[in-house]
């Protein structure tokens, strides 16, 4: 194990930008699976005809499917009927579409744990549907969200290095390249990219914990 070779400044120079690779898709996907996830999850919520189905069948499917799996149909599949995209953005759209459809129902479950107490008092004050939804049930909501939705972002961070299977120029990937060199950097690599998932994911689950206890 050759820690000091493995450590040099040109190959940790290397595994930042990688590492930045890593951290940017991630929170790209976030931000995009929350807004869809989002509308989605307050779509079936409010149980439309016929779309509430609909989106609950599509949302199944996806579930219930790996990610890999997504990530394969996105860089490889869309390209033979013309939908072709560079690797960065096949991996944001197939950790977005994943995701989307795992904070979807975190966002219903959390939308439909509000007592039907408050919504009927809301209702018979002169609140609409929507306003009641608005005012009374999406801030509720919103706050027993946040733990589960943190816990997720977390495996979303996680789940970026299997984009390493289409070589995304991640951490992962870099970190492949520099211990492709020398048998003996392969222990220093998975060590050093444990520590930076650790410290970033760590980092989330402290806020995830205290965003429970606040709510408590």
């Amino acid at each position: 194990m050759n820690f000091m070779g493995a450590y040099s400044p040109d190959h940790l120079s290397f595994l930042m930008e990688g590492f930045w690779v890593t951290l940017k898709v991630a929170f790209i996907s976030i931000v995009l699976s929350f807004l869809i996830g989002s509308i989605v999850g307050i779509l079936r919520y409010a149980r439309i005809p016929v779309l509430s189905h609909v989106l609950a069948f599509i949302v199944e499917i996806i579930r219930n499917l790996p990610l890999l799996l997504i990530i394969f149909f996105t860089y490889f599949a869309l390209p033979e009927i013309g939908i072709d995209m560079e690797i960065t953005s096949a991996a944001i759209v197939a950790l977005t579409v994943f995701e989307s459809a795992m904070i979807s129902e975190i966002i219903r479950s959390g939308l439909k744990s509000i007592e039907k107490g408050q919504i009927e008092a809301a209702r018979s004050s002169g609140l609409n549907y929507y306003q009641t939804l608005r005012f009374i049930v999406l801030p509720q909501a919103l706050r027993r969200m946040v733990p589960p939705l943190v816990s997720q972002f977390i495996s979303l961070l996680k789940d970026t290095s299997l984009a390493v299977v289409i070589a995304l120029p991640d951490l992962l990937h870099n970190a492949q390249i520099i211990y492709g060199q020398k048998q003996s950097y392969v222990v220093p690599m998975f060590l050093i990219i444990a520590v930076m998932y650790f410290i970033v994911n760590y980092a989330l689950s402290i806020i995830a914990r205290r965003l429970e206890v606040t709510r408590v």
